[in-house]
């Protein structure tokens, strides 16, 4: 454990807390914010493969959940069992450092529902497991289930390049890249099944996640990152969106009472898992500029990270900046001039290898960075000063810690000081009032956790 220091971050005080603690570096510098392994990693991802792993998909025909499942090149069952063997390739090219399994349940049938009868719906899941805090996790998910313009057209060709190819290609070459590397925590590289009949394998996932008590650090739903040309004419392959919903329904009562008094609606954990993804961009993909959208997703749809969020997980949804909506859920077709279809041709590929590569960086940070501060608390009120205050992390890499704050009007963090290995420190002159604030813990590489908003303390 490390002893409570109490820090005033005067110049005087910094260099007596950095005297008095040994361990922890000097006050005011830290761990560098970049590491030369990440841009590594970002310089790793190849959009080619990404192309080739799309077109393979599309090669299926169709991929709807109610389709074959026994043909060897037609279907689901096909294109599962090559997702699947893909896993295993890579992980035979990295030791077997993946455990490569499916993850599926029974869906009950209803006449008049997308899934009309009983149907075993299918996730393909492969886990790199962490060396130090394996039972701390990641996920980068996209759906591999594709569809026409019925709802329930189980026959008809459905390539789904977009939609959601180049979100299940992006796992999978997030997993090529990053099975390279070990981490601290654990990384969950997902294909899902059953989203277009209405989320099924991203609930069945995420009672995966809740039966096994898995700790979930972030969610990563890559829904729709394939196309840079808009409906209207945009054109943007140098931006994408996050969607990164608030509180959640089931939120308890005393948190709404939290909320309501002290703030924190816009600092749940999926939102500051946003900024965090937002952060990395900057860092390390500085072709790729991300917007926060504080919603759940686009307005009226949906995506397979919201059975994460409903469950309490930290889950957001990476998408593109500009939708094309004749190649979503479409019949093969040419009609007054213009092709609809979901073909992969259509598809940026440069554009997905941005964002896949975003991906995996995000993912890499959070994996190698330490848990994030628990217990973290604020106070001030009244004071020209604000403490925070929070519980050591144990973590065999931990160099200390680093608060965050910003201003009221801000969506991201504006300001930052390092603090050191410490677990009580006071900004001077920062007023509590006027500012919110956070705090992460940070490695010897400058790998962060997420930013924790703190509880009203005394």
């Amino acid at each position: 454990m490390v002893p409570r220091l109490s820090t005033l971050l005067s110049p005087a005080l910094l260099f007596a807390a950095a005297s008095l603690q040994a361990q922890a570096p000097a006050a005011g510098a830290g761990p560098g914010g970049e590491n030369p392994r990440i841009h590594e990693i970002v310089r790793a991802v190849d959009p080619a493969r990404i192309e080739s792993d799309v077109r393979r998909l599309a090669g299926f025909g169709t991929r709807h959940t109610l389709s074959d499942t026994v043909s060897p090149t037609r279907g689901i069952g096909a294109a599962r069992r090559w997702i699947f063997s893909e896993f295993e390739r890579i992980s035979r090219e990295c030791g077997g450092c993946l455990e490569v399994m499916y993850v599926g349940e029974i869906v009950p049938g209803s006449p008049q529902g997308r899934i009309p009868v009983d149907t075993r719906v299918v996730n393909v899941v492969a886990v790199q497991r962490g060396q130090t805090d394996p039972g701390r996790y990641v996920l980068i998910q996209g759906h591999y289930d594709s569809r026409v313009t019925g709802a329930n057209d189980a026959t008809s060709d459905a390539p789904g390049a977009n939609d959601d190819a180049s979100g299940t290609s992006a796992a999978i070459e997030a997993a090529r890249v990053l099975s390279k590397h070990r981490f601290d925590g654990t990384i969950v590289y997902a294909a899902l099944a059953g989203e277009e009949q209405g989320l099924n394998g991203g609930q069945i996932l995420a009672r995966h996640a809740q039966q096994n008590g898995w700790r979930i650090t972030g969610v990563l739903n890559n829904d729709i990152i394939g196309n840079s040309r808009g409906i209207g004419g945009q054109v943007g392959n140098t931006t994408m969106r996050i969607f990164a919903p608030g509180i959640p329904p089931e939120a308890p009562a005393a948190d709404l009472r939290r909320y309501l008094y002290s703030g924190g609606e816009l600092d749940v954990p999926s939102r500051q898992l946003a900024r965090y993804v937002d952060r990395t961009a900057d860092r390390y993909v500085p072709d790729l500029d991300a917007q926060i959208i504080y919603r759940l997703d686009r307005f009226g749809r949906g995506g397979d990270h919201t059975p994460f969020f409903l469950a309490g997980y930290p889950a957001i949804r990476l998408t593109e900046m500009y939708e094309d909506y004749t190649r979503q859920h479409q019949d093969l077709r040419v009609e007054n001039g213009i092709r609809y279809g979901d073909v992969p041709d259509a598809v940026d590929y440069r554009y997905t290898g941005r964002i896949t590569a975003l991906n995996a960086a995000a993912l890499a940070a959070l994996a190698w960075a330490p848990a994030a501060p628990d217990s973290v608390t604020i106070r001030g009120g009244g004071s020209a000063n604000t403490t925070l205050r929070w519980q050591a992390v144990n973590a065999p890499d931990l160099a200390g810690y680093r608060i965050y704050w910003r201003d009221a009007t801000s969506a991201t963090w504006d300001h930052s000081r390092w603090v050191g290995n410490v677990t009580e420190a006071t900004l001077e002159g920062v007023i509590i009032d006027n500012y919110f604030f956070g705090v992460a813990a940070v490695d010897r590489d400058g790998n962060e956790s997420l930013v924790v908003f703190p509880a009203p303390g005394r």
